[in-house]
């Protein structure tokens, strides 16, 4: 029995959608087939990095490829956030991202991208600000910092990863909640600023409590409290600033990944439910507290909503004080 030219033209128009639909739900099905780009906004050797670096090795065999890390810092994370921005949305470049990069550098003036850019996939990491003082300093205890500070106006100086940071807005909250004035000194990076905390070139600084773990550890520096509303169980003995009376100083980090907008559904659940997965894994969960950190597993929902809550925290902190981007 032949066909019409209609019955054909029919026929061949359900085959080629049949082979599509087909098509699609098999790169779904098989991702990854490939490497995937995760990349940093921050130099090696910081929370982001150690995040990044936690997940890659974690994530990658359970996704049956490599993760490979990609640090490229600069622009208050603005410069690795762009690049994330302009890649395929495909599931194969990712951005490990630091809150204080993704909900405060927007604010500063200089951003190249919006926050509907972005597709939240899940919450890694969760990091309180820890308030760490030279080890020379005569001040052991925070209410101590900020009778030294009343005596000395001025003469304290901390230290932050640049203009607008969390570093520097964390300081800002101490001033405002003390009722005390210090002098900001901004360096592109956490790096360069412990390594002038160590040297006594600066008085104090603000920061997750990876990076200064070991010399925390080696009675170089001294650590008065953490701006959490827990105590670290790695800092256990180290009151918190709601403890130490200055509960307006609150600064959590968070670690979190994120994917280029209109990155597929389906890629973004896989990608949610093996980091849960991973999170999951006590030995994870061990290495992050070890680190001052905490294995904090968010969905993709919970950490939109947590995005939206810290942009207009933080934004109504810099407006209030002008900060700028440097």
């Amino acid at each position: 029995m032949s066909m019409t030219r209609k019955q054909f033209g029919r026929l061949a128009l359900a085959s080629v959608l049949a082979t599509t639909v087909a098509g699609a739900a098999l790169a779904q099905t098989a991702y990854p087939h490939k490497p995937i780009t995760m990349v940093v906004p921050a130099a090696a050797g910081g929370t982001t990095d150690l995040a990044a670096r936690m997940t890659a090795q974690a994530l990658g065999p359970m996704l049956g490829q490599t993760l490979v890390v990609e640090n490229k810092g600069g622009g208050n994370g603005n410069i690795a956030t762009a690049q994330v921005k302009r890649a395929e949305a495909d599931g194969y470049t990712l951005l490990m991202q630091y809150s204080g990069f993704h909900v405060i550098s927007p604010h500063l003036g200089k951003s190249s991208w919006e926050r509907d850019d972005f597709v939240p996939v899940a919450n890694v990491l969760s990091a309180p600000q820890i308030v760490v003082v030279r080890g020379d300093l005569p001040v052991n205890t925070l209410q101590e910092l900020v009778a030294y500070a009343k005596a000395h106006p001025m003469k304290l100086n901390y230290a932050s990863s640049g203009n607008g940071s969390l570093q520097h807005v964390t300081g800002v909250q101490l001033e405002q909640a003390a009722g005390i004035q210090m002098v900001h000194v901004p360096y592109k990076g956490t790096g360069p600023a412990l390594q002038d905390l160590l040297g006594g070139q600066v008085d104090l600084t603000f920061g997750t409590a990876p990076p200064f773990m070991p010399h925390i550890q080696a009675g170089k520096l001294k650590v008065l409290a953490v701006t959490s509303q827990a105590r670290l169980p790695s800092l256990a003995s180290v009151p918190t600033t709601t403890e130490a009376g200055l509960p307006g100083v609150n600064a959590t980090s968070w670690f979190a990944l994120f994917a280029p907008a209109k990155t597929p559904e389906a890629i973004v659940r896989k990608l949610e439910g093996d980091v849960r997965a991973m999170l999951n894994d006590p030995a994870f969960q061990k290495k992050a507290l070890d680190q001052g950190a905490t294995a904090d597993f968010m969905d993709s929902k919970a950490l939109g909503a947590m995005v939206k809550r810290d942009w207009d925290l933080w934004g109504k902190v810099v407006k209030a004080a002008n900060i700028k981007a440097d």
